[in-house]
């Protein structure tokens, strides 16, 4: 007779141990085809873009040396929401980001807003961008002659091909514009010191810490004019969240993300505070304007032959990268929301090469918004959409933050666990940035253009509570789901099998 505490038997299927992971079912059908360098550069591309090549020189020629405080200082509460987003994002990699995350920690409703808010924020960012491609190419005789909104238009077609070619394409290209950017930040930098440790002529002045002292100190206008332009200022770190939404579509991202996000402080001092600093040491504030690249200004003025022509190439490249990241962006987050019943149906197709072509061609086709308004108003165009752009950023990153405040609730609560990369002083640095976000929005109401900002963006959230009635009853509450595990990777086999070729 035998023992059956002892013989080896084979254990029967409902003894096999089942693992299930938390996922949003909107993730199925994408290829994780970023590289570490991708993320690497995407997240240095996502903080460098046409904010600092184009709009710093406007907001130096209105406030000043001590812009370069605002920089410091809106760059602190930008990384401490990107640890925020990291945290989320390495528990639970997602290419809707922080619309998924907010899905799971806040219901349906905390994604739809989230992701609008989103949505305003690039649709928008890529009028700004177009604009600048446009303003940019004005620069040379040659294209002075063609409508600003022809060259906007071109533009828009360019980037809206590339996008709909593969996220590898996307990677591969996001990857070399970055690297232009910061090959182009570094070199004026040190051109920039030289320039300063020799006195060298520059313009019609020589560098030095003469042209801060010598035309009105830090706040030449005040303190009120650099307080009124924190918005445009954060508008220039929109982007650095994009390294939430490509961890969906990366490899081993839980190590990949840590690295490219902690390096974000460094790059936010040295290559914005820095170069704000050098800009305003080179030249005095009153050499710049919104119409140009302070980059160019500083190079045409030190006398190299072409060196203006070289950098407003590097400067044109600056403005198609972050416009390829808006269309990337905003492809990805529309699909959740169209998954979900909270987007347009059409946002939630994918072509072949696992691309979210609907949402990416109904961006695009906002973009048009843009051209018209580069037909319009061509000289207000980007100083017009950079604001409501940055009330979208505040919106967002402040959706972030709430979101993971629901988090940090669930786990205190034993219902969750936090990763071992963690927002460094949560919750209270939390509210620290809410309230932040809350003031830069507000201070809107020191000037005239902020205040037709302000109530542009009434209009947007009338229009976004009257959209959330309008599709609440098609909504669809099972996209979180607890999903089999059988091979114990974390990814749940519903996504592996919608992922294999020919599936």
């Amino acid at each position: 007779m035998s023992d059956s505490n002892t013989s080896p038997s084979k254990p029967t299927q409902s003894a096999v141990k089942k693992t299930t992971v938390r996922q949003d079912k909107s993730d199925s059908g994408y290829a994780k085809d970023l590289k570490p360098r991708h993320i690497q550069m995407i997240a240095i591309g996502g903080s460098i873009g046409t904010g600092l090549f184009l709009g710093a020189g406007g907001r130096l020629s209105q406030g000043g040396a001590g812009l370069a405080i605002a920089y410091a200082v809106c760059g602190i509460f930008a990384f401490l929401m990107v640890r925020a987003l990291g945290e989320l994002a390495i528990r639970r990699p997602s290419s809707g980001a922080f619309v998924s995350y907010a899905r799971e920690f806040l219901g349906e409703k905390g994604a739809y807003v989230t992701g609008w808010l989103f949505f305003l924020d690039w649709s928008v960012t890529v009028m700004a961008d177009i604009t600048a491609v446009a303003v940019y190419f004005h620069y040379w005789k040659a294209f002075q002659g063609v409508p600003q909104w022809l060259l906007a238009l071109i533009a828009l077609a360019l980037v809206f091909v590339l996008n709909m070619l593969s996220v590898k394409m996307f990677g591969e290209a996001e990857f070399w514009f970055a690297a232009i950017k910061v090959a182009t930040i570094v070199a004026f930098m040190v051109i920039a010191i030289w320039a300063i440790v020799t006195g060298a002529p520059v313009g019609d002045t020589h560098a030095g810490i003469a042209n801060i002292t010598d035309n009105g100190g830090l706040f030449p206008m005040g303190i009120a004019p650099v307080f009124a332009l924190t918005l445009g200022v954060v508008f220039a770190f929109g982007g650095t969240e994009m390294v939430g939404v490509a961890a969906g579509e990366a490899k081993d991202a839980e190590k990949v993300l840590p690295k490219a996000i902690n390096s974000m402080i460094i790059r936010i001092f040295v290559f914005y505070v820095g170069s704000v600093v050098l800009m305003a040491l080179v030249l005095p504030y009153t050499a710049y304007s919104s119409n140009e690249s302070p980059f160019v200004t500083f190079f045409s003025g030190i006398g190299i032959p072409h060196a203006g022509d070289v950098i407003q190439v590097v400067v044109l490249t600056a403005a198609l990268s972050s416009l390829n990241a808006g269309l990337y962006s905003t492809g990805r987050t529309l699909r959740s929301l169209a998954v979900a019943g909270s987007g347009p149906k059409f946002a939630a197709r994918m072509n072949k090469h696992h691309v979210p072509y609907g949402g990416i061609i109904i961006t695009s086709t906002l973009g048009l918004v843009g051209v018209v308004l580069n037909a319009v108003l061509p000289s207000d165009a980007f100083e017009i959409v950079m604001n409501l752009a940055g009330i979208g950023i505040a919106g967002t990153w402040s959706a972030i933050l709430v979101t993971h405040l629901a988090f940090l609730k669930k786990a205190k609560a034993g219902e969750e666990m936090r990763p071992e990369y963690r927002m460094p002083g949560a919750p209270y640095t939390n509210y620290i940035s809410l309230l932040f976000f809350a003031v830069v929005v507000l201070s809107n109401l020191t000037s005239e253009a902020g205040r037709w900002t302000l109530a542009m963006f009434v209009v947007v959230v009338i229009a976004m509570v009257a959209g959330w009635f309008y599709v609440r009853g098609r909504i669809n509450g099972d996209l979180m789901d607890e999903m089999l595990d059988d091979n114990d990777n974390g990814v749940a086999d519903v996504l592996e099998t919608t992922e294999m070729p020919g599936k």
